[in-house]
């Protein structure tokens, strides 16, 4: 019997992404000027106020205002009528040094035995429903994101739009569980005051319908087939969307995992990852399952694959990896059996994967809109600036996770 499945995702100005993307901006600056720094920054944004908390071990001084005004006039928070301003708004920091008592079981006399950061499980997960191995409702919810930002930032065909926003992708599947068509787009889009509530809710749904639907469209040819005229649109189906951001929210970093990884697909164990350095497995061995989970589907081990592994505080060895492939294994091999040769296949001890992924690198600021997986992998030059002048010039790749350079090695593994 066909079902519906949904999955949402929140634009680069929902309050608690603003905060995702101070955080992340700071870890790549730490990182930029001193690869060995150990750093865990939480943010809090409210009306016209950013506080930033935390613990850091590092050899580098950063000006934290500075580069939380960059990152908020960055995402469009530059008028001040939206009561969140980055020229206007009071920073406020509270970061400190990193407890030794944590570090005492992260670093160790040899790297290769370094800890894990924490205790916890992390989960990986692919699907080739779609060509970057990830969940389509999940990917046409933070396309429509995407697009919308482009949109706002061309300042044309649509001039009211405000930087806060989120949708949501209702699709139904066929009893083979494959993707059939879509049931509803939820979009709620911040904009600019209007006169007449009842002329602005018209002509939003009729400029989101008729302008972003058909460039979505046109940008993802492959999915073309699943938009129909039978779609249910909510466009801001509460009505005005004037008061957003900050002032219409509280955000927080790490409250937005979901929307960071699979849309509900799959599992996930908890942990949030901007503002974290590689050190902790939350983020690192999240993305290592992702690796994983990416190069088995696309080496052909299964359709649809789940990748778990496990650590304890201050412990180089996973306690365990456990894998599911939810029945559509093409290996004949159960998947424990599975398990054991992907643990063969990738050293899952935190330096070991952070050397695997390249992870001390300044490269989480990207991640921290639209989902930290699924996005294509690319090398970039990035500048940073010191307080006291320096500049740093760094060339790094993003979204190595995201790599399907292990899949000759499965495809051996696995005499395919």
């Amino acid at each position: 019997m066909s079902y519906l499945f949904t999955s949402e995702s929140v634009s680069e100005g929902h309050p608690d992404k603003i905060a995702d993307q101070i955080s992340d901006a700071l870890i790549d600056n730490f990182l930029a000027f001193d690869p060995e720094s150990k750093v865990a920054c939480e943010t809090l944004v409210t009306t016209g106020q950013v506080i930033l908390a935390g613990e850091v071990k590092s050899q580098t001084y950063l000006d934290v205002q500075q580069i939380a005004r960059d990152v908020i006039r960055k995402i469009g928070y530059t008028k001040s009528e939206y009561m969140f301003e980055a020229n206007s708004c009071g920073i406020l920091s509270a970061i400190h040094e990193q407890s030794q008592d944590i570090n005492q079981g992260v670093d160790r006399s040899s790297k290769e035995e370094q800890g894990a950061g924490d205790q916890g499980m992390m989960f990986g997960y692919a699907t080739n429903e779609t060509e970057d191995y990830m969940p389509l409702a999940l990917n046409l919810s933070h396309k429509l994101l995407q697009e919308l930002a482009v949109l706002r930032r061309e300042n044309s065909e649509i001039t009211y739009l405000r930087p806060d926003a989120k949708s949501q992708v209702t699709l139904e599947y066929d009893d083979n569980n494959k993707p059939v068509r879509i049931d509803a787009i939820v979009i709620s889009t911040q904009h600019d005051d209007f006169d007449e509530e009842s002329v602005m809710l018209a002509k939003i749904k009729k400029d989101l319908v008729e302008i972003l639907i058909p460039r979505i469209i046109a940008d993802n040819p492959n999915y073309a087939h699943l938009f129909n005229d039978q779609i249910q649109y909510h466009i801001n189906p509460t009505g005005k969307f004037v008061i957003g951001g900050p002032h219409g929210d509280t955000g927080l970093t790490g409250r937005k995992i979901i929307v960071d990884t699979y849309g509900g697909k799959g599992a996930h164990g908890g942990g949030a990852f901007s503002g974290k350095d590689p050190s902790k497995v939350d983020r690192s061995a999240a993305y290592a399952t992702r690796h994983i989970a990416k190069n088995l589907v696309a080496a052909g081990v299964a359709e649809e694959i789940l990748v778990q592994v496990s650590y304890a505080i201050g412990v180089a060895k996973p306690m365990g990896v456990y894998i599911n492939t939810y029945g559509t294994s093409k290996v004949g091999k159960t998947d424990g059996e599975i398990a054991k040769i992907v643990e063969e296949l990738f050293d899952m001890r935190p330096y070991f994967i952070e050397q695997r992924l390249k992870l001390r690198n300044p490269i989480y600021s990207e991640t921290a809109a639209y989902g930290h997986m699924g996005r294509k992998s690319e090398t970039v030059t990035k500048t940073f600036k010191s307080p006291n002048g320096d500049e740093k010039v760094v060339t790094v790749e993003l979204f190595t996770w995201e790599k399907l350079d292990f899949v000759d090695k499965v495809k051996s593994a696995f005499a395919l």
